[in-house]
């Protein structure tokens, strides 16, 4: 089937979905392949729950008039996907970076939605198939769509750029992250700027980070730059920022307006100063993005501060690579309790690199002075230094008892998701 023709079929359903646990009367299925799946045996069942049509590969699926056959499901999701983006014909911006997308993406949001009927990539879809579902879940009532894009190969923000043709990107940042994919940090720049590559071959309009060296070298020659900075003396930036309280939440100041927010940490003041940045080149009033970030309030196990009684726990749980996690204990050193603890899981996919950055870490924490620290997995295990390591989380939880966690009054957990740490909130 024509994509031209599939889309005529997408605009009568309900929405898109490849997931039967959630099929709705008149959704849209496309059959998937997972590692230990085949979205194909499950068409027949999303069209008994009341889907439309279900998109096959899979011609032995084929039975009826409701299943369309294509030559490959998630290609022809991405190609709808991009047919649906151009149809609409709205201003998209993109954002990827190491870290700080998801944070960046909702502050984006939540200042964007103030003038605009605006859609953003939900929790962290962003990659080939979460980008073509943000895209389809747009309609002739959006106004202005945030897309966020993940990769961990070369080559897939370029993939992801075609698809979503954005007119505005941004680019948080450079870090330590997915080195197993992309090999050492020069790959994941090199990555990572396929979003400014696309926009400045497009002739299209890039906000960055005029502080950010590797930023100002890559868009030299690009004249569509709109930049900010958190130094209020630089002369380069559109956009101004500056601190002005970090203990435990984080305050800033844009000329005369105070910013106060939910967020923990100084490493959040760069996301922070991209959504007033991104906010004052779209005319929104000053009042709007005061209000748009002081009311964000962080989730899903990002930087959230949870209280246990007497107890104060900064839980970051859901990722961590070498960048995020040097940045969140630099920031921990920083906040004003006596005791304090330390709860760390391994950070994953960083391939040949694993040993010595997890390494840095521990030598991190030494040169800061940490006594009550607790370290998760096997490469946080494989470390040198005085302190209590532990190969899973199973076994840290067996010696984390009462007496244990009662020797500090604030703590951080912090480790990529695969190591689950947000666990850890049931022993206190």
């Amino acid at each position: 089937m024509e994509t031209a023709s599939l889309h005529e079929i997408f605009l009568r359903a309900n929405r898109v979905t490849t997931d039967t646990r959630k099929i709705a009367e008149n959704d849209l299925f496309f059959s998937l392949h997972g590692d230990h799946f085949n979205g194909n045996e499950f068409a027949a069942q999303a069209l008994e729950k009341g889907a439309c049509y279900a998109v096959i590969d899979d011609a032995n699926y084929h039975t009826g008039d409701r299943t369309i056959l294509v030559k490959d499901s998630l290609q022809a999701l991405q190609e709808l996907a991009k047919f649906h983006r151009q149809h609409l014909n709205l201003p998209v911006l993109a954002l990827t970076g190491s870290n700080g997308k998801t944070t960046t993406k909702e502050l984006l949001n939540a200042v964007l939605s103030k003038r605009f009927k605006t859609v953003a990539t939900l929790g962290n879809l962003n990659n080939h198939i979460g980008v073509p579902l943000t895209l389809l879940s747009m309609d002739n009532s959006t106004e202005f769509g945030v897309v966020e894009m993940g990769a961990n190969h070369p080559k897939e923000i370029e993939f992801l750029c075609n698809i979503a043709l954005p007119d505005y990107g941004y680019i948080t940042n450079f870090g330590k992250a997915h080195l197993e994919g992309f090999g050492s940090i020069e790959g994941v720049i090199q990555a990572k700027s396929e979003l400014y590559q696309h926009l400045m071959q497009r002739g299209k309009t890039i906000f960055y980070n005029v502080e950010d060296p590797i930023q100002k070298k890559k868009l030299m020659t690009h004249t569509k730059v709109y930049g900010f900075s958190t130094n209020k003396s630089n002369p380069v930036a559109d956009v101004k920022i500056e601190l002005t309280q970090n203990q435990p939440f984080v305050s800033v100041v844009y000329k005369d307006t105070n910013i106060p927010t939910n967020l923990i940490g100084t490493y959040n003041v760069t996301n922070i100063a991209a959504a007033i940045c991104v906010g004052r080149y779209f005319d929104i009033k000053m009042q709007d993005i005061q209000d748009a970030i002081s009311n964000y309030i962080p989730s899903n196990n990002r930087s959230q501060i949870v209280e246990k009684g007497n107890i104060k726990i900064i839980l970051d749980a859901y990722n961590a690579n070498p960048s995020s996690v040097q940045a969140a204990l630099i920031n921990f050193v920083q906040q004003p309790q006596k005791d304090k603890a330390v709860i760390l899981g391994d950070m994953l996919e960083l391939g040949a690199e694993s040993a010595s950055e997890h390494q840095n870490i521990v030598d991190l924490l030494l040169e800061n002075g940490f006594k009550n620290v607790y370290l998760i997995g096997q490469n946080f295990y494989s470390t040198k230094g005085d302190y209590l390591k532990f190969k899973n989380f199973e076994e840290f939880k067996e010696v984390f008892s009462i007496a244990a966690k009662d020797k500090a009054e604030l703590y951080l957990i912090k480790g990529s998701r695969g190591m689950a740490l947000e666990r850890a909130l049931e022993l206190f």
